[in-house]
């Protein structure tokens, strides 16, 4: 069974930084896209970024020159670094992948838990 765990998360004042982590735990193969997403109280989910196996990253239109997403093959983990941080960045954020191939099998559209990322004014 694969499970998506994230980290990072907590209460920052605007301009500050986090990074998040999500860490994919099981006999893991390969991942191929990894993202982030996020959820703000009384909004629907919505893409940050993405990373695919390659390395190749794309980003939210709000989060651009601000976010960055790098990824740990090895490690089978994804990162999130957020920096300029302002209180619209307030949200819920969620680890996706959307193919895992482990022992097992495939597993499509895995979700964390996620985390929470408050930032003040």
């Amino acid at each position: 069974q694969v499970q998506l765990v994230e980290s990072g998360g907590g209460l920052v004042q605007a301009g500050g930084s986090l990074r998040l982590s999500c860490a994919a735990s099981g006999r893991i193969f390969s991942i191929n896209s990894m993202g982030w997403y996020r959820q703000a109280p009384g909004k629907q989910r919505e893409l940050v970024g993405v990373i695919n196996s390659g390395g190749i990253t794309n980003y939210a239109d709000s989060v651009k020159g601000r976010f960055t997403i790098s990824r740990d093959n090895a490690k089978n983990t994804v990162y999130l670094q957020l920096n300029s941080l302002k209180p619209e960045d307030t949200a819920v954020y969620y680890c996706n992948a959307d193919r895992i191939v482990t022992s097992m099998g495939v597993t499509l559209g895995s979700w964390g838990q996620g985390t929470q990322v408050t930032v003040s004014s």
